[in-house]
């Protein structure tokens, strides 16, 4: 189940039908009251929010999802202006997970949702991972340290399991940014920032993340099970 809140009707009934020819399920919403509603009842696998809203812009909706823990490992998608910088920074800062410039092509908005589905797919795809006293195990989402559990943002999970997958090799700064915040967006400082947190949260293991200068980033040798 994929929600989309948009005002714009046009745009709306236009989002909808291309994602149901490809076989997406979605449920449309052209004020926030609505949207929050139906977040009580059914969880979706994706929220493609717009900026201007009436009622609740699109920034302070995903704020919102991201500072619950029931809602932040929601993928989020931003419908932005076409040269609204400060929006697509913005939004993919405070955890979005993509965005799309209006006008856009139904190929181009499909492809991107499909890419985002992809990648949050892939990080409950692997088993269980063990180094030293770090647990995770992403089937469950579980993540601990020296057996006290974690509370991780979606961002900073996702790098750790970028970092996890590849099994003590480097991973270079290109490849994490695309893993987790997609192919359009190169702001690297937000790696940096993100990895600081990611390492204070998890403790006496954070200094398992390695900086490899120059490169990127890697984590110390385990049990890849």
């Amino acid at each position: 189940m994929i929600y989309l809140v948009e005002d714009d009707d046009n745009i709306r009934k236009l989002v909808k039908y291309a994602l149901a020819k490809e076989g997406f399920e979605v449920t449309g919403f052209s004020v926030p009251t609505e949207f929050w509603e139906h977040m009580r009842t059914v969880m979706p696998q994706l929220v493609i929010l717009d900026i201007m809203l009436p009622e609740e812009d699109g920034l302070s909706i995903l704020k919102r999802l991201k500072e619950n823990n029931k809602t932040e490992q929601i993928p989020v998608m931003m419908l932005t202006a076409k040269d609204s910088e400060f929006d697509k920074v913005t939004g993919l800062d405070m955890g979005a997970d993509d965005y799309i410039a209006k006008p856009f092509g139904t190929m181009e908005l499909i492809s991107r949702v499909r890419a985002v589905i992809r990648r949050y797919d892939k990080t409950r795809s692997k088993n269980i991972f063990q180094i030293g006293e770090l647990y995770v195990e992403p089937a469950k989402h579980i993540i601990s340290v020296s057996g006290q559990e974690i509370e991780l943002s979606y961002k900073e999970y996702l790098l750790l399991i970028a970092l996890l997958e590849a099994e003590g090799s480097v991973v270079d700064r290109n490849t994490l940014l695309t893993r987790v915040w997609g192919e359009y967006y190169t702001e690297s400082r937000t790696l940096d920032v993100h990895i600081r947190k990611l390492r204070v949260k998890l403790g006496e293991a954070g200094s398992l993340i390695q900086t490899v200068k120059g490169i990127g980033y890697k984590i110390g040798g385990g049990s890849y099970a």
